[in-house]
């Protein structure tokens, strides 16, 4: 098996039982121990047959399983539709588990370590719409030593269930299989992570490629608009409408935040960016099929992770994986290509239209 598996997931390119089968590959090996940090569980039969099934039949072995979960926070809706995880379905299968207060930011982690030797990480879920009408990308990793900074991140939350204390494993290159892998944890290092993933597209000299459900960040906003009017680079992406025009709304709403109006349109007008038209979330809504792809590929470096590209990213409780290598690179990219051809153009708010016709633009400022 080769140490790095990236896989990806598009809107009714896969079942939940293929994911699920494959998820209980992931799981099947242990020996020993199981870590499961899980924003979201919610896998009804037959899809959670299959992946219960392989944690009671661990718990037989004498795998000792551990999962940390969200507990609803109360933040907007709109751009955080709340976990639904139930506490006594988990309650029925042989794992240990910890709620972890999402206050005052998310713990919003998607990864599960084997044996203290693999890590399962990525945008997805543990839910049926993750993995069926949601864009994701997905990551094995076969590294005792990334598995080790997974595992620190897991016990700072797991002896001190507080978001805002966590993150602080250092992010330091591992060499996996002769190519070089950081593991990268929020909030500990959330500035230090938006910052750097900024310098690599800054540092871009041929292309780069964004799946965002939002971009919010302010060094990365920053770096795109700079690069906008530049040329020489082959820049494009996808995000998710109805969340970016809720973005655009609560912007025009804050001053502290409608600096970055010009910033966002500029770059979703004059830039290939496309937009999903996902179903907007209501405490109703049966489909939940958002672009929830976190990804970005600067020319031969890869971030894939539960990170988005914003200010909250930096504020939760996250984890990105940042791969250098040339071909995931070339895969990714295609990748993004093949979701943003699906969906139309980015649309900015005509109200956001009007703030950024009015503001004075960043050479005349």
């Amino acid at each position: 098996m080769t140490p790095i598996d990236v896989f990806t997931l598009t809107d009714g390119g896969q079942s939940a039982d293929d994911v699920a089968r494959r998820l209980a590959g992931f799981l099947h090996p242990a020996k020993s121990t199981l870590e499961l940090a899980l924003y979201d569980v919610r896998l009804p039969d037959p899809t959670g047959a299959t992946v219960a099934d392989e944690l009671r039949a661990a718990g037989s072995r004498g795998v000792a399983t551990r999962l940390l979960y969200n507990v609803d926070s109360g933040r907007p809706s709109e751009l955080h539709p709340p976990p639904r995880t139930r506490p006594e379905i988990l309650a029925e299968l042989p794992i240990d588990a910890r709620p972890v207060p999402g206050i005052p930011d998310l713990m919003h982690h998607k990864y599960a370590i084997r044996d203290g030797e693999s890590v399962w990480a990525g945008s997805a879920n543990w839910t049926v719409d993750s993995w069926t009408r949601q864009e994701n990308v997905l990551a094995i990793i076969e590294s005792r030593e990334i598995a080790s900074r997974f595992r620190q991140n897991f016990e700072e939350l797991w002896s001190r269930p507080e978001v805002d204390r966590s993150g602080d494993v250092d992010p330091e290159p591992v060499d996996v299989g002769g190519v070089p892998v950081t593991a990268w944890f929020t909030p500990g290092h959330g500035e230090q992570l938006s910052q750097r993933i900024a310098t690599a597209i800054g540092a871009a000299r041929q292309r780069v490629r964004i799946a965002s459900p939002v971009i919010t960040s302010g060094p990365i906003l920053g770096t795109l608009a700079e690069l906008v009017d530049k040329g020489g680079r082959d820049i494009a992406g996808v995000v998710d409408g109805p969340q970016v025009r809720t973005v655009f709304h609560q912007w025009a709403e804050n001053d502290h935040t409608a600096w970055k109006i010009p910033l966002l349109a500029s770059i979703l007008r004059k830039l290939p960016f496309s937009a999903k038209p996902s179903t907007p979330w209501t405490p109703d809504s049966e489909v939940h099929d958002f672009m929830h792809a976190k990804l970005t590929v600067a020319d031969d470096v890869v971030f894939l992770g539960s990170f988005n590209l914003s200010r909250s990213g930096e504020q939760n409780a996250e984890s990105v994986l940042e791969i250098h290598d040339g071909s995931l690179a070339d895969r990714m990219a295609e990748f993004v290509d093949e979701v943003r051809g699906r969906y139309p153009a980015a649309e900015i708010p005509a109200q956001s239209l009007r703030i950024t016709s009015s503001t004075p633009s960043a050479s005349s400022a």
